[in-house]
Parts: C-alpha cells; sequence; structure tokens
C-alpha cells in the first residue's frame, strides 16, 4: 500500500469516528473541515511563489504557466495573494472574509497582458477581499495549482501579512505543498522566512519541497550578455549559503522576462530583431552605439532599420538583455521565431527551474500532499480531542516520521550542506538512487535509454553496494543515515521489479 493510500485510509477512519462521536455530530464545520483535508488528495500539488517585494513572483509565474494571466504592474492585484488554477474557461473570483465570492471582470492590458479590474468592484468590498482565484484553460495548470503572493518586505504591513498567513499561519496549518522562494538577495530575514517555512511545509524533521530561484538574473549582470553566467556564480553562492541551513533544496538562476518573452513571442517582434541583426551584420556602428544604453536604444535613430516605438516596444518586452541576446543568436544562424524562441527560453534558465519543480515536487505530488494532508490532520485531531484522538495520534506519528519518500527529499536538501565520508561517485550515485535525477526507476539506477535495460539486477546490485557502504566503520552518523536511506530506495526498486514479474506470470 503506497503512503498516499495509507493517508487515504487514515483519513477515512477519522471522518468515521467523528462523525459517530456524539460531541460532533451537531459540528458539520469540524467535518467539512476534515472533508476538506481529504479532498485535497485528489487536488493538483499546490506551489506557492514567493519573495520580496518587485522579486519578479508575477512575471515567473506567467513564464511558468506560458501566458500573460498575472497583472506584473502595481496594482491592487498584485497586492493580494492569486491563486491559479486549470479550468475550462477563463474565469476571476473574489473570495471576501465574510465567505461570498464575486466574479471579477478581466481586461485586456497592452497587447498580450490582462488585469483584473477590482475597481468595478464595490468600494467598501474590495478592502475585505482575501484572495483571488484564477481559472485557466493552460496546460501547466492541469497538474499543478500555483499560487501568487504579494512581497514579503512590503512597506504595507496588511500586504506582506497576506503571504505570511499563506506561507507561515498562525494556526500551523499548512496550506500549499511546496514553496519557489525568489531571491534577489540574500539576508538574515530571507533565511529566517525560509527557515519557518520548512518547518512547516516540512515538519520538525528538516524541510520538504522548497527551492530557491536567483530572480530576474539578467539585472544580476546588468543586462549585459554574459548576464547569466554572473547569476550562475551568484546562485552557486546562494545555495552554498543555504545549504548550511538546510532549509532549501536547490537554487537556479533565472530571468523571468526572457523567459515569458520567449514562450509569447510574436512574430513582428522576430521580424524586427531580424532586421536588427543584419543591420549588425553588415557592420553598421549605429547599432552599436544604440546598444551601449536603454537612453540611446530608444532615441529615434533614422540609421536604424526599426523606428523608435519598435524599439521601445522590444525593451519592454526583452530588456537589453534578451534584445543583446536575440540578435547574437539571430547572427548565428536562428532563421525562424520558433528556433529564436527554444534558444531565448534555454538561455533564460526557465527549462532548468521547470527540471527542477518536476524532480522535487511533481515526480512527488502525491508525497508532497499526503505529507500535508497528515500535518493538517495531526493539528485538527490535536485541536478537536475525541475518545479516539491517542490511537488517531499513534497511526500518523509513524508516517509522519518513518514515510521513506519525506526522506529522501530531505536528504537531497541536506547532502551538500552536511559532512559525509563518501567520495565524488559516491556521492553521485547517492543522490541518484534516492531520486536526485528522477524518481522512475532507470533514472534512479543511472540506466542509459540506449544500453540493455537490467533493471533487476542493477537494483540487486545497488542494494549489495550501499549495504556493504553502510557498515563501513568509519561512517559518521550521517553517513551511516544517507546509506541506509539508499539501502531502502534500492529495496523498494527490487520490491517493485518482484512484483512485475510476478504479475507477469499471472
Amino acid at each position: 500500500m503506497s503512503a498516499s493510500d495509507r493517508v487515504r485510509a487514515i483519513l477515512h477512519g477519522v471522518i468515521e469516528a467523528y462523525r459517530s462521536d456524539p460531541g460532533y455530530r451537531q459540528r458539520p464545520q469540524a467535518l467539512a473541515e476534515l472533508d476538506w483535508i481529504a479532498g485535497r488528495l485528489d487536488q493538483p500539488i499546490r506551489i506557492a511563489l514567493a519573495g520580496t517585494l518587485k522579486a519578479g513572483k508575477s512575471t515567473l509565474v506567467n513564464a511558468l504557466v506560458g501566458e500573460e494571466i498575472a497583472p506584473t504592474d502595481a496594482t491592487e492585484a498584485t497586492r493580494l495573494v492569486t491563486w491559479f488554477r486549470h479550468g475550462m474557461t477563463p474565469k476571476v473570483t473574489a473570495n471576501f472574509s465574510d465567505g461570498h465570492r464575486s466574479d471579477v471582470p478581466i481586461a485586456r492590458a497592452g497587447a498580450t497582458g490582462l488585469t483584473f479590474e477590482l475597481s468595478r468592484l464595490s468600494g467598501a468590498a474590495r478592502t475585505d477581499i482575501v484572495d483571488l482565484d484564477v481559472q485557466w484553460p493552460a496546460a501547466e495548470l492541469e497538474r499543478s495549482t500555483i499560487i501568487d503572493t504579494p512581497g514579503t518586505s512590503s512597506l504595507s504591513s496588511d500586504v506582506s501579512d497576506r503571504t505570511l498567513q499563506l506561507l507561515v499561519p498562525r494556526d500551523g496549518v499548512p496550506r500549499v505543498d511546496a514553496v519557489v522562494f525568489l531571491l534577489r538577495t540574500l539576508n538574515a530575514a530571507d533565511i529566517a522566512l525560509l527557515k519557518q517555512i520548512g518547518e512547516l511545509v516540512g515538519g520538525e524533521s528538516g524541510a520538504l519541497g522548497v527551492i530557491g530561484v536567483a530572480s530576474r538574473a539578467d539585472e544580476i549582470g546588468a543586462g549585459r550578455i554574459d548576464a547569466m553566467l554572473s547569476a550562475r556564480e551568484v546562485a552557486t553562492r546562494f545555495t552554498t549559503e543555504l545549504d548550511r541551513t538546510g532549509v532549501c533544496q536547490a537554487v537556479v538562476p533565472v530571468s523571468g522576462l526572457l523567459a515569458l518573452t520567449a514562450r509569447t513571442l510574436q512574430q513582428r517582434e522576430f521580424t524586427a530583431l531580424q532586421k536588427l541583426a543584419e543591420s549588425a551584420g553588415d557592420g553598421a556602428a549605429a547599432l552599436s552605439k544604440a546598444m551601449l544604453s536603454v537612453d540611446r536604444f530608444v532615441r529615434d535613430d533614422p540609421a536604424l532599420p526599426v523606428d523608435a516605438v519598435t524599439r521601445a516596444d522590444l525593451l519592454e518586452r526583452f530588456g537589453m538583455f534578451g534584445i543583446r541576446i536575440s540578435i547574437a543568436v539571430l547572427r548565428a544562424g536562428v532563421t525562424d521565431s520558433i528556433g529564436l524562441a527554444d534558444e531565448l527560453l534555454e538561455r533564460s534558465g526557465l527549462i532548468a527551474l521547470r527540471e527542477v519543480i518536476d524532480q522535487q515536487f511533481a515526480q512527488r505530488a502525491d508525497m508532497l500532499k499526503a505529507h500535508t494532508a497528515l500535518r493538517s490532520l495531526r493539528r485538527f485531531v490535536e485541536a478537536n480531542p475525541i475518545y479516539a484522538t491517542p490511537y488517531i495520534l499513534a497511526d500518523i506519528d509513524p508516517l509522519l516520521a518513518d514515510t521513506h519518500a519525506f526522506e529522501e527529499l530531505r536528504l537531497l536538501s541536506q547532502l551538500r550542506s552536511r559532512p559525509t565520508r563518501f567520495n565524488d561517485d559516491e556521492m553521485a550515485s547517492l543522490r541518484r538512487i534516492i531520486g536526485g535525477s528522477g524518481t522512475d526507476a532507470a533514472s534512479r539506477l543511472g540506466l542509459q535509454p540506449d544500453a540493455p535495460y537490467d533493471g533487476p539486477r542493477a537494483a540487486f546490485a545497488a542494494v549489495q553496494r550501499w549495504r556493504r557502504r553502510a557498515e563501513h566503520p568509519l561512517n559518521d552518523p550521517f553517513t551511516a543515515r544517507a546509506c541506509r536511506a539508499a539501502v531502502r530506495s534500492a529495496e523498494a526498486l527490487v520490491a517493485d521489479f518482484s512484483a512485475q514479474g510476478r504479475q507477469g506470470y499471472r
């Protein structure tokens, strides 16, 4: 029985216990909370984007979704927590503090963006909006719900409180399953908040489902063509610092603006960039001078093949870094808008971020949701005791403490921050077997697609290897713990292959 199935079984038993308890038969609100916890297991994983003011959260939401549906300007909507879910038709709903809901009109902002017209709601009601719920028919939202949050360093305390109430609520009940934390700098306030988030999402034993992003990475290198190299160095430094705290599993440099532009590139933009690239290829000095600064680039200049208004639009959409990269890519031989978009997307860092999100979150979505449900259920049972409370806690606590998938996630976040006795080859193999490169059998065992597949033998060999390594007399406690986790991961693969073999003989 999987961990998710065990959690569902526990929830079913708890719901029945409370429904049969005389003190709760007349308390539908308490029973509704239990139903809500159970229902969360069947919903997409909830991933919150958090960070300081102007860290680029809304732009990154749009880049992940592939459409400009999150307002990025300083409107009322950016001061609210906004949930982006999959829906068959576009719809925005405002949730109010008194429990009622109201549809929010959607308006077009610019050529491709949207804005939510909160001004068309009554003035009194607007101050009571708790959050916004956006349903949008985007494929990226089918597997995950993305939550955009206001900046944590806002001068308005009530704006920051909305984010804190989502990420570290006072009742201790997790509202999200995972967090992507955007960093422009690394300071004590960020680390303190990350520790709080990690404790709530992952529990006292360590953080689960928290990754970092060195955001607006193109600005780190002042828009130079090598800006992402500088951003990778910054991300490495952030990773080193955060590894010491054990609160973050990875830090990835991302230029959200470039990623969004790549995913929404328009043909007219490609044509304009192509003209600029051709003028550079002719050896014209006008473009070189124009590219020296933002002011020069948007200035009227008849020597350039693209008018000033179009260049200003390009600057707003691409930034100087994106324009420089685009011209370089086009001069290198890219001949169509699809090829340019692919190159920009790769260079933006978004693909690397999505791979990390997939490995850390999506492939473990059931485990993360089960963990959130268990922590929420434990809080509920403690706050609403009945005769069966000790028995319920006796079922919950072993799962929270011993579920191996949770241990894998914790180890992935701690391996770089804790000293071990592993050499480089052992470290790479360990990270792979506990799911650092993917949770499928081939990824865990390091089997190549073009090599003869012998999963059962490789899994058994991994069990033997890590058992021997776990018995090494010079192991420190953490190294021994990591080895035992690797043994359990390999044993699970052996069991899976054995079960598949039995099914094949039926």
